[in-house]
């Protein structure tokens, strides 16, 4: 397949999936609605301290940042497996491993573009300074790649179960945990006025390793899923 074929062709996904999520609104806000939810409930049960908002606010929009992309993830080959695209994409000339990582970096891009958005607000109501806004969305830039595409491997091997979201839930979130150490700890070093270099480069490192090895397991998933 020629170049330009493989691209319009990579691109009708990325259309396909941003049209199902605009049709499935109520489905998109849930995680967003859930992130929110999290966030404004937890200064009313820790109380109204700066000093504490400010200490933990890293911590809790990553927690909730985490749980709200797990939370939407069960869908993202859902609707595929169920109306037979996804036997269409194994027979497809185009690369699997090509479509799924198309097909994640469009889900991840759909729910992390809301959460970037509000996040200026958020990190007021946690009273967060510029320098740990800015080191909140540099590291959930780098960071939420990493869960959409690890998150995927898990949803490729349970696509098939009902009501697979917990399952998958409780399998990935210790592997998030270096993930949420090395973010909070860039976080905390800015609130410190302290160099968070060293911590976005792992994040960094995490993010190529990951995205040069989950495309050829998630497309081996989904197959070992079909079988």
């Amino acid at each position: 397949m020629s170049q330009p074929s493989l691209l319009s062709v990579l691109f009708s996904f990325v259309k396909r999936d941003i049209a199902l999520a605009y049709h499935q609104r109520a489905e998109l806000m849930q995680p967003l609605m859930f992130f929110i939810m999290v966030i404004t409930l937890f200064p009313l049960a820790i109380g109204p301290s700066p000093e504490i908002l400010q200490r933990v606010s890293g911590a809790v929009i990553w927690v909730a940042a985490i749980l709200s992309l797990l939370l939407g993830m069960e869908r993202m080959f859902r609707d595929d497996f169920n109306d037979g695209s996804l036997e269409q994409y194994m027979l497809s000339p185009t690369p699997l491993y090509l479509i799924v990582l198309v097909k994640v970096l469009t889900h991840w891009f759909i729910h992390i573009v809301p959460l970037v958005l509000l996040s200026p607000l958020l990190a007021l109501f946690l009273n967060m300074t510029m320098s740990m806004y800015f080191a909140l969305i540099a590291t959930l830039l780098l960071g939420t790649p990493v869960i959409s595409l690890i998150g995927a491997i898990g949803v490729a091997l349970t696509v098939g179960l009902q009501r697979s979201g917990v399952l998958v839930a409780l399998l990935l979130i210790p592997l998030f945990i270096p993930l949420l150490i090395f973010a909070t700890s860039a976080i905390d070093s800015a609130s410190l006025q302290l160099p968070y270099a060293f911590q976005l480069g792992i994040m960094a490192a995490l993010g190529l390793f990951t995205l040069a090895v989950s495309p050829g397991a998630i497309a081996y998933s989904l197959k070992v899923s079909q079988n």
